[in-house]
């Protein structure tokens, strides 16, 4: 096999990705070196798309934020400009496709005072985060290398498990780094691109077809340019063909190269011209190919659509065969992000929900925040209901989600006739603010938030009804009708069919 190059003044010139990837040495089984990955990711046609298309899928949509305890709207406000201040999106996005180029990436916090930046073998001081300037690196095995050997003794405690890295000879403290390896280490299983045995890189199964796409780009050059040939079949004069004769032929020719739309040439009647007929290798060129793409999307485990880059025959919304298929691996994809979610999450939420904002809360909020509540138990209560999910890719179609958020809307107005006949004043008003909450969730058919004194309605009484009417909220009834229970229940069995699980009010 020959080495595609370029010749100009009898100079070769052949780049990094031909010089690797061509090679002979490459074949089923070979290992791709950290030099190898990188020429790849940087200039292979699908060396991006390996690494990255999973992750832009998973973030496509950001997470629901939701607080069970707490001012909601304020927390998630502040949790969100934080994330975003801070580019957190961008800086996991950077470090889980390079950990699918090399088989393992790091990502570390370097925080600093008023003067200096703090030492990174000291532990992460999360209550002091918020005074601080914080600096988010991403590093790859080449900055890490030595490590990230992982320990290869069955007996020790940290048997396969990474306990520290160090950045060119600088030991950073755990609570300070997060470490994403694509796939699980192997015993004994050493990685040449990551530098240890750690995981491995998504190129490795995948290196001899990548060789074999090239092949396929070299084979689509050469056909678009012999696409255009035109085979000009004409009559010669005679078995002596002459200067006149041959310059006859010639113009001829001229003739059929310059001519074009609504242009009029003459040809001899035993005379033809024809394009060059590549039928037969448009079909092997198209099976080849899509052979190739599908080898590649196996060998990675992922679906081959992706790689393909072509149109789903029905979008996320309608729930197509493809689209669920490329769901579940989003969806599977997402956990393996939870962990580095998780690092920069803690830290977000000490950044943003911090003794300035609380105060501010405080201000607003006197009778719930007092000063005799401190900021510590009001901030690990907030940690400790927060909840972050991501939604799903499978998105119904409008009027569909329009039907749903009806049927919810007539479920909880029913509850409400139902219960609200039996409350006193407190659970009254608690009852209607779980209504008000759940109205100002259907966005699709409430633009306009709902918002309401709270505190008034469960101090307000209303006028009693006459005797024979059912009492007023002043003065419950004993207890429900029988009725009255069984559809209540329904109802509750109706919401959480809808996706609704909260606890109702008491």
């Amino acid at each position: 096999m020959t080495t595609a190059s370029l010749n100009i003044s009898g100079t070769p010139l052949t780049t990094p990705l031909m010089q690797i990837m061509m090679c002979q040495n490459i074949e089923p089984g070979s290992d791709p070196s950290y030099e190898m990955c990188k020429i790849i990711y940087e200039y292979h046609p699908l060396g991006a798309k390996m690494a990255e298309a999973p992750i832009s899928i998973a973030q496509s949509q950001a997470r629901k934020i939701a607080l069970a305890a707490g001012p909601e709207e304020e927390l998630k406000k502040a949790f969100e400009e934080e994330w975003n201040s801070l580019g957190i999106d961008a800086h996991i996005f950077n470090h889980v496709s390079l950990s699918r180029v090399y088989g393992v990436a790091s990502v570390g916090i370097l925080t600093k005072n008023s003067e200096s930046w703090e030492s990174v073998n000291s532990p992460l001081d999360y209550a002091k985060l918020y005074k601080q300037e914080i600096a988010i690196n991403v590093w790859d095995p080449l900055n890490t290398s030595g490590s990230l050997v992982l320990n290869q003794m069955p007996n020790a405690p940290d048997f396969l498990k990474q306990s520290g890295i160090s950045v060119a000879g600088v030991s950073y403290h755990r609570s300070r780094t997060c470490v994403k390896m694509n796939e699980k280490p192997i015993y004994l299983g050493y990685t040449t691109s990551s530098f240890g045995y750690v995981g491995r890189s998504v190129y490795q199964r995948a290196l001899y077809p990548l060789k074999s796409f090239l092949q396929t780009m070299i084979t689509d050059d050469m056909v678009s340019r012999k696409a255009g040939v035109l085979i000009a079949k004409i009559k010669q004069a005679g078995s002596i063909v002459d200067n006149i004769m041959a310059t006859m032929a010639g113009l001829k020719r001229d003739v059929l190269k310059e001519s074009q739309t609504n242009n009029v040439i003459s040809i001899h009647p035993d005379e033809d011209i024809e394009t060059l007929n590549l039928q037969n290798v448009n079909n092997a060129m198209e099976m080849s190919r899509s052979n190739i793409l599908k080898n590649i999307a196996t060998s990675a485990d992922m679906p081959a659509l992706l790689l393909e880059n072509e149109t789903l025959t029905e979008g996320f919304g309608e729930g197509s065969e493809d689209a669920k298929l490329i769901a579940q691996y989003v969806e599977r994809f997402r956990i393996e992000l939870q962990p580095v979610y998780d690092f920069f999450t803690k830290i977000v939420q000490f950044r943003a929900w911090n003794p300035e904002f609380y105060k501010t809360l405080q201000s607003k909020y006197p009778q719930v925040y007092s000063t005799a509540l401190p900021w510590e138990s009001a901030f690990f209560g907030w940690v400790n209901n927060f909840t972050a999910k991501w939604p799903s890719l499978i998105r119904e179609p409008e009027s569909e989600a329009i039907k749903v958020e009806d049927i919810r809307l007539k479920a909880i107005v029913s509850l409400l006739q139902v219960l609200l006949q039996t409350m006193d004043g407190p659970n009254r008003a608690k009852l209607i603010q779980w209504a008000a909450e759940n109205f100002n969730d259907m966005k699709m058919m409430f633009q306009t938030p709902l918002i309401l004194d709270y505190e008034a309605l469960a101090e307000f009484e209303p006028v009693q009804g006459t005797e024979g009417e059912n009492a007023g909220p002043g003065k419950p009834s004993e207890q429900l009708s029988r009725g009255d229970t069984a559809r209540t229940e329904n109802i509750v069995s109706l919401l959480k069919r809808h996706g609704y699980h909260a606890d109702l009010p008491a």
